[in-house]
């Protein structure tokens, strides 16, 4: 059986390294550092002393990261932790300035091919969806106590789902003869509540419901601008900050968070990617999840041409 590592393949990963510029003896940070196959390509490219800090939220892809970079350990920190926390956590390891930043934004691979953490009906699991799990509500918890326009508007907003109000309405009925705890089940009365023509379409008619409930769950479009303006904080003039987004929601935040740094007189970026970089048709073919993938870089500005 494959390693959740070998099971992940990271996107965009040669256009990451190519605007990223990694220098030997630079110091960069993955936000988002997952099962480390890009961590594992910048530490080669900054050989032999550059160093890397690696964080993330999921204690399973910490450990996984652990074995596979256990060859270049002296060069890395790893930090349980969320991005919003990038600034305390690039302190403790003994930094004031980064080369770069990365943010490869959304859920992994592996979380999703694991039926116990909830994030997929493609298996049935509890409703967990936490991606730290130390953390508090689950998605069984919103799904048994919200209210029925709270639950509408969250599927509508986080979800984009224009069936947000019939669903809504139907998890609350369901709720009603029983607790909703699996996916399956939740996956169940959202098929049971949209048109039979939607049930059918190009996605799961349950994975927009499925994405605005994990959303919401870890707080991801909450904690991302800050996180993106703290990450140009710590840049050294010249270093770059690569943000990778798989849905609209979380692209619109990056590019308008970039534009906004990037004009006035206060500006302190350049933006490099004037529109986001996508997949090539090869790496699309081979690794679908690269689809929906955008990449936006800015640069930060040396302190002498903000004047």
């Amino acid at each position: 059986m494959n390693s959740a590592r070998e099971s992940h393949e990271p996107v965009l990963v040669d256009e990451i390294l190519f605007w990223l510029q990694c220098k030997p003896g630079g110091v960069y940070v993955d936000c988002t550092l997952g099962y480390a196959g890009l961590a594992t390509r910048i530490l080669e490219r900054t050989a032999p002393n550059g160093m890397l800090l690696g964080i993330d939220r999921d204690a399973a892809a910490l450990s996984e990261s652990r074995l596979r970079l256990q060859d270049v350990l002296s060069r890395v920190h790893l930090r349980h932790a969320n991005f919003s926390e990038l600034k305390a956590v690039v302190a403790d390891s003994g930094w004031s300035q980064v080369d770069g930043v990365i943010f490869d934004l959304g859920v992994s691979s592996p979380q999703l091919d694991r039926p116990e953490r909830g994030f997929s009906f493609r298996e049935d699991g509890p409703l967990d969806m936490r991606m730290d799990q130390r953390e508090g509500r689950t998605a069984a918890d919103l799904v048994r106590d919200l209210p029925e326009s709270e639950l509408a508007d969250l599927i509508y907003q986080l979800g984009e789902e224009r069936y947000s109000r019939r669903i809504a309405r139907a998890i609350v009925q369901a709720r009603t003869q029983r607790v909703i705890r699996t996916t399956w089940e939740l996956a169940a009365v959202v098929e049971r509540a949209v048109p039979a023509s939607y049930r059918h379409g190009r996605i799961h008619c349950a994975t927009r419901t499925f994405q605005a409930l994990r959303i919401s769950v870890n707080r991801e479009l909450d904690v991302l601008e800050p996180a993106l303006r703290d990450a140009v904080d710590l840049l050294v003039p010249g270093g770059r900050v690569c943000a990778v987004s798989f849905h609209s929601l979380e692209d619109r935040i990056v590019k308008h968070t970039f534009r906004a740094m990037a004009n006035g007189p206060e500006a302190s970026v350049a933006v490099l990617t004037k529109k986001p970089v996508i997949a090539s048709e090869d790496e699309r073919h081979h690794n679908p999840r690269s689809r929906s993938a955008k990449l936006r870089v800015v640069e930060r500005i040396a302190k002498e041409s903000l004047s």
